[in-house]
């Protein structure tokens, strides 16, 4: 296996289509995030939808629970530059009437909309427009017939749960499908999740949900989301946290580099620092992920504070350096040359930017941001 390469063999699944981006049979993980405005302020829920485009989100989610919400979703995507999933839960209007605005995937159980007509009338106009449902089991809100029959969730009640719901769009023969079962327990989630691969045919939406804050919750879902997507079950993600979206997506991305499912933008190598450090590692990585967040070509860069292991990472990086009382710079593999280690984070930016529009081809020439150095004692 080449540096670079995954070994984690993929989950056979269908494919479907949220908007222009395929889900499932191969395609690439995809990466979702929620928004947390009103929907109502179609103001802000547009600008914060920006903001997760920006930081790398494939799909986002859009909370639907009135048809007031409803029509501002319909504003909300005409100036969407992503997929939009609707998120309805019980009123089956509401689905019908996102479906005539543009919507590009309805989360939506169907038994919990009501009537057979109801169902069948969500699943015809789906299936009119070519819009797919997602099927969204979560641990909290599992059916009470189910809560006394196993007692507390566990895996298989949240793989009834699912398998229920499927069974009602089967009758209607509605394959485009896919489904998610969610719960705030890892191992709890991740067993359900793997029962459920080995019973359909249709793409998996992992999470780990109600995570918890931003430290926690991104831990849980790293190893929650990272052990099934190790395993090849998994074909799009939302990482919960109780934090700003664009903190859910950023992780999400992370997960998907360090399992080399995907890559986007700078992938920072860094010590963990000692008293052997040349320089402020920490300091330069913290202003270096800042001021490159622009950058969405992928690039390994190992910034390492002496030359113990400086050299062999720097190396094995596409560029590099190793702490020095001049740090060395590695391009390729190869030294280049020493960069000044009070200028090294502006000297280090500028090889990075060079170094991407060389390989790109395209102009990268951005102004740099004005962040300075924290020193970190």
């Amino acid at each position: 296996m080449k540096c670079g390469e995954t070994p984690v063999t993929r989950r056979q699944s269908r494919r479907l289509m949220v908007g222009d981006v395929p889900i499932g049979d191969g395609a690439p993980v995809s990466v979702q995030s929620m928004t947390n405005t009103e929907t109502t302020d179609v103001t802000a829920t547009v600008a914060q939808i920006g903001r997760l485009v920006d930081a790398g989100a494939d799909i986002v989610r859009v909370s639907v629970p009135s048809m007031d919400a409803a029509e501002a979703f319909g504003q909300i995507r005409k100036q969407a530059r992503v997929p939009l999933v609707a998120d309805i839960h019980f009123d089956y209007k509401i689905a019908l009437r996102v479906a005539e605005l543009g919507v590009d995937c309805l989360r939506i159980n169907p038994g919990n909309i009501g009537r057979e007509e109801r169902v069948r009338a969500v699943v015809s106009a789906a299936r009119d427009r070519g819009i797919p449902i997602r099927i969204g089991v979560n641990a909290g809100s599992l059916e009470k017939d189910l809560q006394q029959k196993y007692g507390e969730p566990t895996p298989d009640a949240l793989v009834e749960s699912a398998l229920r719901h499927i069974e009602i769009l089967a009758k209607l023969d509605f394959k485009n499908f896919k489904v998610s079962v969610k719960a705030s327990d890892v191992f709890m989630a991740v067993e359900a999740y793997r029962k459920l691969a080995k019973l359909i045919e249709q793409p998996l939406h992992l999470g780990i949900t109600e995570a918890g804050g931003f430290r926690s919750g991104a831990v849980k879902s790293a190893i929650g989301i990272g052990m099934l997507l190790a395993e090849g079950i998994g074909d799009t993600i939302r990482v919960s946290l109780a934090a700003d979206p664009v903190e859910e997506v950023r992780v999400g991305w992370d997960i998907l580099k360090a399992l080399r499912l995907r890559h986007k933008g700078i992938n920072l190598i860094a010590c963990p620092t000692c008293s052997r450090q040349e320089f402020d590692v920490i300091g330069t990585v913290n202003a270096l992920e800042q001021r490159l967040e622009d950058i969405k070509e992928p690039l390994d860069v190992a910034v390492i504070g002496c030359c113990v292991n400086g050299p062999g990472e720097a190396k094995a990086a596409h560029l590099g350096i190793t702490g020095g009382v001049r740090s060395l710079l590695y391009i390729g593999g190869e030294a280049v040359r020493k960069l000044s280690n009070d200028r090294l984070v502006d000297e280090l930016e500028q090889v990075i930017r060079e170094e991407i529009h060389k390989r790109s081809g395209q102009d990268t020439a951005i102004p740099a941001k004005v962040i300075p150095i924290k020193q970190t004692g």
